[in-house]
């Protein structure tokens, strides 16, 4: 399977200010979602619990990793990845004005995937989308070979 991908242009200027030009950019184009419950239910599939188990495996290692983040701790999850708590700052001078509510800013989330996962970035394929209609909802299909992405 590739991971699709279009072609947009964008105005775009040099590093000096100059003149902005088009220049030509991949985007990807996603064939839909992928709902928790088919997560379930393709794990259980491969394992001796029930999509119900599986579920509520997943429902608590939410909760505990929102106590373990919000606790500043950085959640090693082996193969899968790490996830830490970060956020942005803005600049106080002097030092003493510093004030964690209005400098502190935008606390967010990161994941950074394990080994793995860091595998699957270096074996992706890509294939050029020239119709993209109803790509997002993987309703169109098969069709001619004319309209098959272009593999890269």
């Amino acid at each position: 399977m590739a991971l699709n991908y279009k072609i947009i242009t964008r105005k775009v200027s040099d590093l000096k200010g100059g003149a902005k030009t088009d220049k030509a950019f991949a985007t990807p184009v996603y064939t839909g979602y992928t709902e928790l419950e088919d997560i379930c239910k393709a794990i259980s599939e491969r394992s001796a619990l029930s999509s119900a188990d599986v579920k509520g495996v997943l429902d608590s290692l939410n909760y505990v990793l929102d106590l373990e983040l919000r606790g500043g701790r950085i959640v090693r999850m082996g193969e899968l990845g790490n996830f830490r708590m970060s956020f942005s700052s803005k600049a106080a001078d002097p030092t003493a004005k510093f004030n964690a509510t209005g400098n502190i800013t935008g606390a967010r989330i990161l994941f950074y995937p394990g080994k793995a996962l860091q595998g699957s970035k270096a074996n992706v394929s890509f294939a050029h989308v020239k119709d993209i209609t109803n790509v997002a909802t993987g309703e169109n299909g098969g069709g001619s070979d004319s309209e098959s992405p272009d593999e890269i």
